[in-house]
């Protein structure tokens, strides 16, 4: 796969990360303390959300997000399904995505990107064919190519095609028209609070691509 090797992919990239997450964090900051407070006085503690996904280079790293479900659990102590913890709370979070802007922090230590493909679960990683590996070739992103071109209508492999073209073709002017729609998109509602997931995840979805031994049969590795 032809690399992006620009100036602005190489060094500057980077640099523009660093500064829009540091100069939002500090904005925000305010709104992020609201925010703490009423996830902890609706949904209890921790207030952070963690959760392990793929980074560049496939490096896993713990992702930031507020959390937006309870801790609701059945007469056994056992947790309730997502969808009966999910609060009007969290689903307000999640509409507006408030729940992602802790990733901010994610973006300042390095482990994201303004945009990029969006960091999907780590069980994932061994059901994605030899040319989609190549989404992890850069820093995943706050927002990306795939969010702002369909989201959750898209199938798995239209998502992918749509990293791979960010991947091999990334710019400022590309980076900013994605931002301008993200920022469209949240307040129209469209696509946003919504799983990161399609309907049927991946891992079932492709279930049956992996040999005994969980690598990638021959007849799906190139994609």
């Amino acid at each position: 796969m032809r690399k992006n090797r620009s100036i602005y992919s190489m060094f500057v990239k980077r640099t523009f990360d660093l500064c829009i997450s540091f100069v939002a964090l500090i904005i925000l900051s305010p709104f992020l303390l609201l925010i703490a407070l009423l996830v902890r006085v609706n949904l209890g503690a921790p207030v952070i959300y963690t959760q392990e996904r793929p980074g560049k280079k496939e490096k896993i790293f713990k992702l930031y997000k507020f959390r937006s479900m309870s801790n609701a659990r059945d007469k056994n102590g056992k947790l309730l399904p997502d969808t009966e913890r999910l609060t009007k709370f969290g689903r307000i979070l999640r509409a507006t995505s408030l729940d992602e802007l802790p990733e901010l922090f994610n973006i300042l230590k390095g482990d994201m990107s303004i945009v990029g493909p969006r960091p999907l679960a780590v069980v994932y990683l061994p059901y994605y064919t030899k040319k989609e590996r190549h989404r992890h070739d850069v820093r995943p992103g706050l927002t990306g190519l795939a969010q702002v071109s369909g989201r959750n209508s898209l199938s798995w492999e239209e998502k992918f095609s749509y990293d791979l073209k960010y991947v091999q073709n990334i710019s400022f002017s590309g980076d900013m028209k994605i931002l301008v729609l993200t920022v469209k998109k949240v307040f129209a509602h469209e696509g946003i609070g919504q799983a990161e997931e399609a309907p049927e995840s991946l891992h079932i979805e492709r279930k049956d691509w992996l040999d005994e031994n969980g690598n990638i049969k021959a007849e799906f590795q190139e994609g």
